[in-house]
Parts: C-alpha cells; structure tokens; sequence
C-alpha cells in the first residue's frame, strides 16, 4: 500500500517539534529566494491565565524568521502569534516567545550553527 505524505507532514520530520506543540502550519509557498513556511499560534491559553475570563483577539503582525537552508535554499518562517482580552481587566496579552535569536532574523537554532560555525572559520573571512 503506497503512503502519500504531504509536506505538512515532511515538514514535522525537519523542524523542532515544539512548533507544532503550539503552531499550526497554515500554508507552504516555493519562491524564488528560497521556501516559506507560514505558522498560526493555536488558540491554547497560556497557563498563567487559565482560569482567567480571556478572549482571543487574532494575531500580532507576522514575523519573518530565517531558519536553516533547505537543499542549499533559504527557508523562512512566517509566525503569527495569537493575542487574547483579558476580559475583566481590559489588557491585551501573548505568550512569551523566544523564537528569534537576540539582534537577528534567524531562529535560536540557527544562530546557535552560525555562531558554532564562524569559530572554524580562518580569520580572514567575514559574515556581512
């Protein structure tokens, strides 16, 4: 019997599983510059507000991270994260997210290779 997997599913095999604990993978596009992968925050409420009258107010604006080259193309991510209305308080809230590397574009992950890297690199070449 032949198994036909999509590339939502291939997608699962690639990146950290924590993605897909709180993230569903909305849409896939080939481009030029490389492949996208587009990610909606699910609607689960962050424990230090469950028991908390919340409502779900949609999404921040997206982010574009970078993430680890593909078959020698880029790949990045689009991330929407999700916002809830604290109902008694009239306040905004998200859950905390450390997905970006601090001063860049690139995911924890990546950054952490680049880094890793750069210091088996001679000294005379430069990341611009």
């Amino acid at each position: 019997m032949e198994s036909k997997i999509q590339y939502s599913d291939l997608i699962k095999y690639i990146l950290p599983e924590e993605i897909f604990t709180y993230f569903s993978l909305s849409k896939i596009e080939e481009e030029v510059d490389g492949l996208h992968l587009y990610f909606d925050e699910l609607n689960i409420l962050p424990n230090e507000y469950q028991g908390e009258d919340m409502k779900s107010k949609g999404f921040h604006q997206e982010s574009k991270i970078k993430d680890f080259p593909l078959r020698d193309k880029p790949s990045y991510l689009h991330v929407r994260r999700r916002r809830w209305l604290n109902k008694s308080t009239g306040i905004i809230v998200s859950r905390d997210w450390q997905l970006v590397a601090e001063g860049t574009h690139y995911t924890q992950g990546f950054a952490t290779f680049l880094k890793e890297f750069a210091r088996y690199l001679p000294n005379s070449v430069q990341f611009t």
